[in-house]
This record gives structure tokens, sequence and C-alpha cells, in this order.
């Protein structure tokens, strides 16, 4: 979304918010299929919990950290649909490039011809991006990233004089602009068809991930350095991106569950006493990355094992240290924390009342659907007609198998029940107020308990670095 905005003076319409078709949609979507799974590791991630100081927090290579709380959403007032469009807000001028299927789903930059301005959004920062976050997300296309890039300096680098991003500093100079953004074009371009190449010379991920190394040129370009995404797991998401996560071994199709595969691996070894005197052997070589393996198969089979636990919080620890890469220091570093002082949760709220709202219907659905356990369920066979009185919408929801489907349809009396109502009324009985005025129920009032019986709330402190 371009500016920031207080909600009510967009609403008294005295500001205009401007994003590309599409965006709400798409940072909804993310909340509606695996909002509290992201949440979660977003906490690692951007180490939101940790404590600030040189031992722990210092940064996570876009930007300091995330704000923990409430995640809120300023409904764009204006679209943006095509590149070339311009706007005028606040008498500034705007012109946009769209660039979507980028850093983001809905992607644009833009570009202050009175200021000779050129705003790349999140595609041209100091940094290596992320081609798939470690908290998750669907991987992005470093292909149509770099062409994006070159369609930026050809559409403006003649008539820049600075450019900036929604993170880090800016570039000064139109020849300094124009290198910068070559850089950081070359940078995707490269990772993306080298990945490709080796891909098609039979390599798996991890393979490639240790291969590749950058041309010198980008080495000692320090804004293609990987503070935030990284050389490492952006290969691997290439790989993710065109070959998905089985890598074509067929010992590696069916393996056991990982507390399963942890206990015959510790078996295998001599035991858990076994496995924590070899890891720290490694761990007094230096080799941490081996002692975390060794210790994450240990954890798996004992999580109350205390060397262990001490051990591995003791390696995540010195692997965070030496980690360039901001994420990674994070992530290290949130996993020894929850092995000394146990889970922290999620320390923001991803679905949120202010994102939850925008959600339309058909995704209100789909997150009911996500949340069907689908175990309980199999023996279930409803239907629901839903008539959302202030969208002038009708609906058939029908659970069968485990699954909840729905159609857009007007309600015509031959389903168990009945439920007239409001999208904001439908939000908090899915979230099980039953109690609250502002609906009707006709019909067999026990088909609408029984779906919402079967429905699962999602847990924001599920277990990572313990099974």
């Amino acid at each position: 979304m371009f500016g920031v905005a207080k909600q009510d003076d967009v609403d008294a319409g005295r500001i205009a918010v401007i994003a590309p078709e599409g965006f709400v949609e798409h940072a909804v979507s993310e909340n509606v299929y695996a909002g509290i799974a992201m949440g979660r590791r977003a906490g690692y991630m951007y180490g939101a919990a940790l404590a600030r100081g040189p031992l722990g927090a210092v940064g996570a290579g876009l930007g300091q950290t995330t704000s923990t709380g409430e995640v809120g959403l300023i409904v764009p007032t204006d679209y943006v649909r095509t590149t070339g469009e311009t706007r005028v807000v606040d008498g500034v001028e705007i012109e946009f490039q769209m660039a979507p299927g980028t850093e983001a789903p809905s992607e644009m930059h833009f570009y202050f011809p009175g200021r000779r301005a050129l705003c790349m959004a999140e595609n041209a920062t100091h940094t290596l991006h992320n081609l798939l976050t470690l908290r998750g997300a669907l991987v992005r296309d470093p292909h149509m990233w770099s062409q994006y890039l070159t369609e930026a300096i050809d559409t403006f680098g003649a008539r820049t004089d600075v450019a900036f991003a929604s993170h880090h500093w800016p570039t000064w100079g139109q020849k300094e602009v124009i290198a910068f953004l070559a850089t950081q074009r070359d940078l995707y371009a490269y990772l993306h068809d080298q990945t490709v190449r080796l891909i098609n010379q039979g390599y798996q991920g991890a393979e490639i991930a240790a291969m590749i190394q950058l041309p010198p040129a980008l080495t000692s370009a320090w804004n293609a350095h990987g503070y935030y995404g990284s050389v490492s797991h952006n290969v691997k998401a290439i790989y993710q991106r065109y070959m998905g996560w089985f890598d074509g071994n067929p010992a590696r199709l069916w393996p056991h569950a990982p507390a399963e595969q942890a206990e015959r691996y510790v078996a295998a070894i001599g035991g858990i006493d076994r496995v924590v005197e070899i890891a720290r052997t490694a761990f007094d070589d230096g080799d941490f990355r081996w002692a975390a393996t060794l210790l994450d198969q240990a954890i798996f089979t004992d999580e109350d094992h205390a060397d262990a636990r001490a051990l591995y919080a003791d390696t995540l620890e010195q692997l965070a240290y030496g980690a360039e890469n901001g994420t990674w220091r994070n992530f290290f570093l949130s996993g020894a924390t929850e092995l000394r002082e146990g889970n922290f949760g999620t320390p923001a709220v991803a679905s949120a009342p202010a994102l939850v709202a925008q959600l339309s219907a058909e995704q209100l659905f789909d997150s009911l659907a996500i949340s069907v356990n689908g175990p309980r369920a199999w023996d279930l066979t409803i239907d629901i007609d839903v008539t959302l009185t202030d969208l002038d919408a009708g609906y058939r929801l029908t659970l069968r198998n485990g699954v909840l489907v729905y159609r857009s349809r007007a309600a015509s009396g031959d389903a168990d029940a009945t439920l007239t109502l409001t999208k904001a009324r439908l939000i908090a009985l899915a979230g099980g107020d039953l109690e609250s005025p502002g609906f009707t129920l006709a019909g067999d009032a026990g088909a609408l308990h029984a779906l919402l019986g079967v429905l699962d709330k999602g847990d924001p402190g599920f277990n990572i670095v313990t099974p």
C-alpha cells in the first residue's frame, strides 16, 4: 500500500490510500490459509520476542523487527491497475509501474516526476531479499522480479536522481541509481538462471545451494549481500518453485515423521547420551551445523533431556553469532531462547479483526473450510443456506466427507437450516458467538451447532524447536 494514513482521515475522504488492484485480497489471503503458522514462525524470523542487544536481537536484515500486538489494515480508497497510470495525491503527481508476482503478489513501483524520485517498493533494497521467507509463503518469481527491474531502469532510469524503497536508505545520482538497479536485477536473474541450469544437470536444492557462488561483481556489492534473504535458502526456494519438495531420491520419498525418525537415529547411534557426547565433540571442534543436526534428533527423542537441551541452546547461539543474515540469526536465537525459557508463542496477532473484516464472503467460507476437523466430520452431512443481507448474496454450505463446500445460490427452503445475517455477524458467529443478537436461524438449529462443533482453532503456540 502506498502512503500512511489514519483511518478516520481515510473514511472522511481527506487522504487517498492507493494500492495495486487485488492488494486487499492478497493481503488477507495469507491470513485465511496459514496466518497462524506464519505468525508463529515470524516470531522466530524477526526476533520479536528476543532481548535486544549484542547477544540478542540486533535486527532482521531489512529492518529492526516487527511490532508486537495486533495487525491492522487501512483499506485502499483507490486502485491502480496498469503501468503508466498516474494519480495526484495532496498535490504530488505519482506515476505507477505494476510489478505483480515479485516481492508480493500485488506489487508496484511509483515514480514522482516532480522530484525525479523513484520508489522501488521492496524490489530493490540494500540486501538480497527473500524469494521464500523463513516464516513461510508462496515462492516468489525471481525471473519476473529481474524483468520488472529491467523495465524500471528503461522506464525511469534516465529521469531519476534518487531511488528509495520501503526499507533502507536512498541511492543518489542518476548513474548510481541505474547501477544499483542493474546490480539488483542481475542478482535475482543470476540466482534464477544458475539454479535452473543446475536443476537440469540433475542437482537437487541443497546441493545447488552449496554449489552456487555469485560473480565477483555481485559478491563485492554490499547491496547484494544476504542480510535478509540468503543465497542458500533462495536457491532452495527456486528449486521448490520448479521441482517441489521431493528431490527425486526414492529413499527420501516416504521417510518417517521427525519424532519417529529421531528415535531410530538415536538408537542406531547408541542412545541419547552417546548422541550428546558426539554432539559435544562437534561443538568443541566448531562444527556447529553437525552438532545442531545431532541435537535436533536428541531433542525429538527426549525433549526433557537436560544436557541435550543445554548443549543444543549453546549450539544454536553459536550459529546465530556467526550468521551474516539477520533472519537466520533470529531463528537460531529464538530456538535457543525457547530451549532455555520455554515457548514464547506468537508476538503479533496476524488474524486480527481489522484483517478478518476485509475477508470476502468466499474467503470467509474458505477459512471455515480449512478449520474443519476432518475425522470428526466424516459422518456428518449438513446443508445450510446462508443469506448475507448487507451483501445481498446467498450461499449454500454443504458439509460431507469432512469437506465444507460453498456455492453461490439463493436460499431454497430445502436445506437443514437457513441462516440470515450480515457478514460481520457471520464472522462473530464463526468465532463462536452464538449469544449476541443479529441473526435469524430457521430449521434445524442442531445443524449449525454441529458445523461449528467440528471447527478447530489454530494454535499460535505450537512447538518448533521441540516435538
